[in-house]
């Protein structure tokens, strides 16, 4: 079943286009974050590559929106409005939160017997069967505004302007609670490869945390390692863009 188009443009960002599109490469934002984030990442990539991202529901031109509060509905929805995007090969690349709902949609169309990502790029996020990283998450905004800090990646207006960090906490709840109670069941590795990326210096993803992806794939699995922390990507936008076309071109 198909979303109507409507619905899918609500979804669906188109970051750069193409000529002659090889593959397409969908994004899915950390908590907190919108399609815009990738946008520099997008330019950074090769020509061949034509870039989609998701606008989660509550922020941006979606702000009169619900904020979805389950990792679930997140997946459910953006599954659904993908099918009518993704006309020839695609990959899936998910930074944190993101990570997470990327995995779960290509777990999703595996169970479908729907075609899978060519590669799936894993970022800034522990392996699903990991512990997590924080055994009692932020539940007040203050806790939340120091995770944010700790974590960096968030202009510091947004932390500092009354407005702008009321809007920002009020799509941090959801988000938050998305991801806080997000609970793995075990499923068989998907079989599509599997990138792993992640900061040395990640307070909410060890190198090893990460490295655990590996028993999430039967189709091979790569680890980039960068400096830097949580959002490592901002300081390695280029480096990135190269591991992701390494991990895309040539296509089979």
């Amino acid at each position: 079943m198909h979303e109507n188009p409507a619905v899918a443009d609500r979804w669906v960002r188109t970051l750069t286009t193409s000529s002659a599109p090889r593959i397409q490469l969908v994004c899915f934002p950390h908590a907190g974050g919108t399609a815009n984030y990738f946008l520099s990442l997008a330019r950074a990539l090769p020509a061949e590559v034509e870039v989609l991202a998701i606008q989660y529901p509550g922020r941006q031109d979606r702000r009169a929106e619900r904020a979805r509060t389950s990792i679930a509905e997140l997946v459910d929805e953006a599954d659904a409005v993908l099918q009518a995007r993704l006309a020839g090969p695609f990959a899936f690349f998910g930074h944190s939160m993101g990570a997470v709902i990327a995995h779960e949609v290509t777990q999703r169309r595996a169970r479908a017997g729907a075609r899978l990502p060519q590669r799936l790029f894993v970022s800034g996020r522990r392996a699903p069967d990991q512990p997590p990283c924080r055994p009692n998450p932020p539940r007040t905004d203050v806790g939340i505004l120091e995770d944010l800090r700790e974590a960096g990646g968030t202009h510091p207006l947004f932390l500092t302007d009354a407005e702008l960090r009321a809007e920002l906490l009020r799509v941090m709840r959801a988000d938050y609670q998305a991801i806080d109670s997000y609970a793995w069941h075990a499923q068989p590795p998907v079989n599509c490869p599997i990138t792993a990326l992640t900061g040395d210096a990640d307070p909410q993803a060890s190198v090893a945390a990460v490295r655990a992806w590996s028993a999430h794939t039967s189709a091979g699995f790569d680890l980039r390692v960068f400096s830097g922390g949580h959002f490592y990507l901002d300081e390695h936008r280029s480096e990135v863009a190269g591991a992701i076309g390494e991990g895309l071109l040539p296509l089979p």
